[in-house]
């Protein structure tokens, strides 16, 4: 199947042909660092990331740029409310900010560039739309006139005409149209400012992201995204100083992310229902956070309940099961292979990578895993499956779960050997063991004994300490096997 992207441009799916074969070139708008990020951002940049993934598992290079909007007018307002240096400032958050990524399990961009370190650059371009005829200085300020460029709601749907009815000047700008926005703005009070052909002053928002991604990216370059908020006017403002500064072509796939909610409403500071990553990862596992976000469709707009979270840990369980299970069979040298595994995941690579070439239908592409989940849960219910057909089946279980963030640098859980040791001491167990593993393997010995003893007492005893040390232990047709839970 060939990749398809729905694009915002467009309004539809497109099949997906890079700019430069076996290469991605992409720009996701980052974050404007003037406070904790929060999972409203999380959202976006996990829907990138596993879009990146599967862009990889393809086979191709991505070059993945996401900027750092360090100027703009709520950076200068906190940071003045603060005393502080509004650079110093969105330097501090900018850290912050990346870290609560990390934490939360998301990969970095190859490139964050900053938007105080590409002033000349922006100076630069505005040079060339105020010489194509697309924009004027006004008394030090310069500003886009939107109604020069004609296709000017392109990607919004938007028409001038209508825009023009509802749009007015603020007081103190200095602008012909009420439409027109600003790509330079001059230099007030407080603010950092920066050397103009226009006098002193700092870029306005629209500009840096035109400059950030291109210099980086070229023109054009293939996808541009973002959160669907920034539909307009920030998106629609890129491609009009853009387009006019190089002609037409700036990014040729557009793809944008639905919005948050929480609890049914929309996330705002009014409503005071913003919670940081910080927060997020207090009240619940990262892993868990993000399966609830890959279970949703990039375009839809999930909705962040406690209900919701709990499903979402739920399913995770189910996945550390069936892949742990394996983890023991596959140590075990006894067991019967089965040519039926291979089939298996044939089918879930098949099913997947369909799901994914729609436009990255990840709730269509988790679907296969739990398919492919259930039929090898049946496997090992039914037979004692060899240590070959186990490893095939728990990498290709590990390689899809990747794609979607799950399963990341997944370690074996460690069983506590002097906790083990201590159940040996209360149950009269006198053998020196040289792992936790091991140990566990013993007392469940012990524990079919009294079964066949019908010594029900005894074997849920050993069931039930096992339990305490986060150790599972199913009874099957072949006998007992056990796995180590996973804290979620």
């Amino acid at each position: 199947m060939v990749l398809k992207i729905f694009n915002t441009l467009t309004g539809k799916k497109e099949e997906f042909h890079p700019v430069e074969k076996g290469k991605v070139k992409m720009y996701v708008c980052g974050m404007t660092v003037y406070s904790d990020a929060h999972i409203g951002h999380a959202r976006t940049y996990l829907a990138f990331d596993i879009i990146r993934r599967y862009l990889e598992y393809k086979g191709y290079k991505v070059i993945y740029v996401q900027n750092i909007t360090d100027v703009d007018d709520k950076i200068i307002k906190s940071a003045n409310e603060r005393g502080m240096d509004p650079i110093e400032y969105s330097r501090y958050y900018t850290e912050r900010c990346l870290n609560d990524m990390d934490a939360l399990g998301i990969r970095r961009a190859d490139i964050y560039p900053k938007a105080s370190e590409h002033v000349n650059d922006m100076i630069e371009m505005i040079k060339k739309i105020i010489e194509n005829g697309y924009a004027y200085v006004s008394n030090g300020d310069v500003y886009f006139s939107v109604e020069k460029f004609k296709e000017y709601g392109k990607l919004s749907k938007q028409k001038i005409e209508e825009m023009k009815a509802g749009a007015r000047v603020e007081p103190g700008e200095k602008k012909k149209n009420p439409l027109d926005f600003a790509l330079w703005k001059s230099a007030k009070p407080g603010e950092p400012k920066w050397k103009s052909p226009w006098g002193e002053g700092r870029p306005g928002w629209h500009i840096e992201c035109s400059v950030m991604s291109t210099k980086y990216l070229g023109v054009p370059f293939d996808i541009h995204g973002g959160g669907q908020d920034l539909i307009f006017p920030h998106h629609e403002n890129e491609i009009a100083q853009t387009e006019a500064a190089y002609g037409n072509g700036f990014a040729n796939y557009w793809m944008h992310v639905g919005l948050l909610k929480i609890k049914g409403e929309k996330m705002s500071k009014s409503i005071g229902n913003i919670i940081s990553i910080r927060e997020a990862i207090k009240m619940y596992n990262p892993e868990v956070i993000r399966f609830f976000f890959a279970s949703m469709h990039y375009r839809s707009p999930p909705n962040f309940t406690e209900e919701a979270m709990e499903n979402a840990k739920r399913s995770l369980e189910k996945i550390y099961r069936v892949y742990d299970l394996l983890g023991y069979y596959e140590k075990r040298e006894d067991g019967e292979e089965d040519e039926e595994i291979e089939r298996f995941v044939e089918e879930l690579k098949m099913k997947f990578e369909e799901a994914m070439d729609d436009d990255f239908n990840t709730p269509l592409a988790m679907k296969s895993i739990f398919e492919f989940i259930d039929k090898v849960n049946n496997k090992l219910r039914d037979k004692n499956l060899g240590p070959k057909s186990c490893k095939v089946a728990r990498e290709a279980l590990l390689k899809f779960c990747n794609i979607l963030t799950l399963l990341q640098d997944v370690k074996d859980e460690i069983i506590d050997i002097d906790k083990i040791k201590g159940l040996f001491e209360k149950y009269g167990i006198d053998k020196d063991v040289k792992s936790g593993e091991e140990g566990v393997e013993i007392l469940l010995k012990r524990r079919e004994e009294a079964r066949k003893k019908k010594d029900w007492e005894l074997a849920d005893s050993i069931r039930d300490d096992l339990k305490k040390l986060g150790i599972e232990v199913e009874d099957t047709r072949r006998g007992a096997v056990w796995y180590k839970k996973r804290v979620l």
